[in-house]
């Protein structure tokens, strides 16, 4: 029991907490790059493509519950509240950007992080004044999660694979040390 208390308080002593933001951009300029190497690639359609994205977003505007859905086909549809309209979707594989066509509106986007739980786009180019992501998360693991929730646990990917490379450092010591201890005696 002492040795399971022992582990904790140190396992504690290196557990990574999430960085401090004040907005959801913010946020993902900081934590997306700690992330960026367990992302999936857009090529990789099976990851988003039919499947009910949730946006995500820290504006005091936003109550609606938008639902979009990357269909196979190029076809695109976002549910706003219920009341659904249509677009289109199209990878473009020589430049690894998807574009994003809704409402005569066409917009570029650069893959930020994708993985089963989340899709999220960067806008392409300069966005002084607009939205720079465009985060969205697998409907039925976020529907209940606010925002900074949801970057909780995005954070959580590094989190556990930091938390991973801890345990393992923790266990090579304690082998050291074991080996010293032995090779004295």
């Amino acid at each position: 029991m002492e040795e399971n208390k022992i582990t904790n308080q140190l396992a504690r002593t290196f557990e990574v907490e999430m960085p401090f933001a004040n907005n959801q951009t913010e946020y993902l300029d900081k934590i997306v790059p700690m992330v960026r190497q367990w992302s999936e690639d857009l090529r990789e359609e099976e990851y988003y493509e039919d499947r009910p994205w949730l946006e995500v977003s820290d504006s005091e505007t936003f109550h609606d519950t938008i639902l979009h859905f990357f269909n196979s086909g190029g076809e695109y549809l976002r549910s706003v509240n219920g009341n659904v309209g249509g677009g289109s979707w199209r990878y473009m594989e020589a430049a690894n950007k998807l574009l994003l066509e809704y409402k005569g509106k066409t917009e570029l986007y650069d893959l930020a992080f994708m993985n089963g739980k989340f899709f999220i786009l960067k806008k392409h180019g300069h966005h002084s004044g607009g939205q720079k992501y465009f985060m969205m998360i697998y409907e039925p693991f976020g529907r209940r999660l606010e925002w900074r929730d949801a970057l909780e646990e995005l954070f959580n990917t590094y989190r556990s694979s930091s938390n991973l490379f801890v345990t393992l450092t923790i266990i090579i010591l304690i082998a050291v040390a074991i080996v010293v201890v032995l090779s004295i005696f």
